[in-house]
C-alpha cells in the first residue's frame, strides 16, 4: 500500500497563511502598478491636450496680429511649466514628420530595477507610449501634439512603488509566519496530549482520560475519546469476565474427561493387561503357541495406558495451588526433557518470588506454558527450548523461545495460540508471537494488578 508522506500540521497551516498572504501582497502590488500606469498615462494625456490647447492659442493669435512673424509651433513657453524628468514634447505635421521635439534629461536613478523586473513590467504595460491630440484651429488640422515619458524613467518608478511593497513583504511575511505557527503550536498543543491518549489507549491502558479543553473541537474529541475509552474498559471486563467463565468451563471439563478416562478407559486397560497375563499363564500350560498372541496383547494395553497417562497429563496438571507455581513448570519441563530423549533440551530459569501469585493467575501461567511447549515440540522442530519467568514491580513477564524454524501461519491458526491470547486477555495482559530466520519467541506480560483482580473474581 502506498504511504503518503506526512507533513506537520502547524507547518502545513502556515505554509497556506504565508501562500496566502504572498498572493494578497501580490494582488496589491499588481493594482499599484497598475493604478501607477494609469495615472502616468493619465498625466501624459493631460499634458497632451494642453500642449494641443497652447498651440491652437498660438495659431490664432498668429492670425488676429496684423503683421505676424511666424514662429508656429513654439513649445518653449509650455514647457517650461509641464517639463519633467524624462519628459518628451513634439508637435508633428500632418505628413508625420516632427517639426519640433524637447526632451528632459532623466538622472540615474540610485538603485536601478532589476532587469527582471524591467523585462516584466515593459510585456505588460508598454512604458513609453505616445500620448497624441490633434491641434484643429477654424476646422483645420495643423498636425498634433506628442507626449511620452522616456520608459527607463517610468519603469524605476514603477519599481520604486512595488519595491517600497516588497520590503513590507519581506518584513511582514516572516513576521506574520512566525506569530501564525506560535498561535497554532500553542493552538494544538492538545493534541500531543490526545496523541499520547490514545498511545496508552492502544498499550491497553484503558483508564487513560483526557482533561478538558478550551477549543471546542478539542473539547468534543475529548468528550468522545473519554467515552471510546469508557465503552471499551466495560466491553473488555465484560470480555474478560466471559473469557474467564469459558476458560474455567474448559478446565472443569478437562478434569472430568480425565477422570472419565481415569476411570473407565484405565481400569479398561488394567483389566486386559490382567486378562493378558491370565490368559498367557493358560496357553503356557495348554497352548504354548499363544504366548507371542497374549504378550503382544500385553504390551499393546502398556503402550495404550503410557499413552493415556501422557494424555492425563495434559488434560488435569498437577495442583498447582499445592505444587506452587514453579515447582508444576519443573515437573512440567522435567516431563518434555524426559520425552524428547535428548533430541530437544527444555530449560527453564524463575527470577523473583513467585510465592504471592494467585492460584488462577498460576493456572493460566501454567496452561500458557503447557502450549507454548506443545507448539515448539509440534511446529519448530527446535533443538533447543528456553523459558523465562520474571516478576517484576508491576508485572509478570514470560518468554518462550527455541531455535526452530516454524510455520508461522500453521501456529496462528491453530487453535493453541488462540487460547494462549484469550488466556492472556482474562488476564488483562499482552502476548506476542514472533519469528525469525534463528527461530521464534512467544513473549506475554501480565501486569499485577490485573492478576489482583483475577484473584479477587476467581474468589468470588
Amino acid at each position: 500500500m502506498w504511504n503518503r508522506p506526512r507533513f506537520d500540521l502547524k507547518v502545513r497551516l502556515t505554509l497556506r497563511v504565508a501562500a496566502i498572504s504572498a498572493a494578497c501582497f501580490a494582488a496589491i502590488s499588481a493594482y499599484f502598478l497598475v493604478t501607477a500606469d494609469s495615472a502616468a498615462h493619465a498625466r501624459i494625456d493631460g499634458i497632451a491636450a494642453i500642449v494641443a490647447k497652447t498651440l491652437e492659442l498660438q495659431q490664432g493669435k498668429v492670425q488676429w496680429v496684423a503683421s505676424p512673424r511666424s514662429d508656429f509651433p513654439n513649445l518653449d513657453p509650455v514647457s517650461a511649466h509641464v517639463m519633467t524628468p524624462g519628459l518628451c514634447l513634439g508637435f508633428r505635421s500632418p505628413s508625420g514628420d516632427m517639426l519640433q521635439r524637447f526632451c528632459s534629461g532623466a538622472p540615474a536613478p540610485a538603485s536601478p530595477p532589476p532587469q527582471a523586473f524591467a523585462a516584466f513590467y515593459r510585456s505588460l504595460f508598454d512604458p513609453g507610449r505616445e500620448a497624441a491630440r490633434p491641434v484643429i484651429v477654424r476646422g483645420t488640422k495643423l498636425g498634433e501634439t506628442v507626449v511620452s515619458v522616456d520608459p527607463a524613467v517610468q519603469t524605476a518608478e514603477a519599481w520604486h512603488e512595488a519595491g517600497r511593497l516588497m520590503i513590507a513583504l519581506a518584513i511582514a511575511l516572516p513576521l506574520l509566519c512566525a506569530l501564525v505557527y506560535a498561535a497554532l503550536a500553542r493552538a494544538l498543543r492538545p493534541t500531543r496530549m490526545i496523541g499520547n491518549g490514545l498511545e496508552r489507549i492502544a498499550a491497553g491502558d484503558l483508564t487513560t482520560r483526557l482533561p478538558p479543553f478550551d477549543l471546542a473541537e478539542l473539547s468534543a474529541i475529548r468528550d468522545v475519546f473519554n467515552h471510546l475509552a469508557e465503552s471499551l474498559d466495560t466491553a473488555l471486563a465484560e470480555r474478560s469476565e466471559l473469557t474467564r467463565k469459558l476458560i474455567a468451563l474448559q478446565d472443569e471439563e478437562r478434569r472430568h474427561l480425565a477422570r472419565e478416562l481415569h476411570d473407565e478407559f484405565g481400569q479398561s486397560l488394567a483389566a486386559i493387561r490382567a486378562l493378558a497375563a491370565s490368559a498367557r499363564q493358560t496357553a503356557a500350560q495348554d497352548c504354548p503357541g499363544l504366548l507371542g498372541e497374549c504378550d503382544s496383547i500385553a504390551r499393546t494395553a502398556t503402550g495404550m495406558m503410557e499413552t493415556l497417562r501422557g494424555a492425563l497429563f495434559r488434560l488435569r496438571p498437577p495442583d498447582v495451588d499445592e505444587l506452587g507455581l514453579v515447582a508444576s513448570l519443573e515437573g512440567l519441563v522435567s516431563g518434555w526433557n524426559g520425552r524428547s530423549r535428548g533430541q530437544t533440551r527444555y530449560d527453564i530459569r524463575f527470577d523473583g518470588a513467585f510465592e504471592s501469585v494467585p492460584a488462577s493467575v498460576s493456572a493460566n501461567l501454567y496452561r500458557i506454558v503447557q502450549e507454548a511447549l506443545t507448539n515448539a515440540a509440534k511446529h519448530a522442530g527446535a533443538t533447543s527450548v528456553s523459558l523465562h519467568l520474571t516478576m517484576a514491580e508491576s508485572e509478570i513477564a514470560l518468554a518462550i523461545e527455541d531455535d526452530g524454524r516454524p510455520n508461522e501461519a500453521a501456529v496462528k491458526s491453530g487453535m493453541g495460540l488462540l487460547g494462549m491470547r484469550e488466556r492472556v486477555a482474562a488476564l488483562r495482559g499482552r502476548l506476542s508471537f514472533e519469528t525469525g530466520p534463528h527461530g521464534s519467541a512467544l513473549r506475554v506480560s501480565i501486569p499485577l494488578a490485573a492478576a489482583d483482580r483475577q484473584a479477587l473474581e476467581h474468589a468470588a
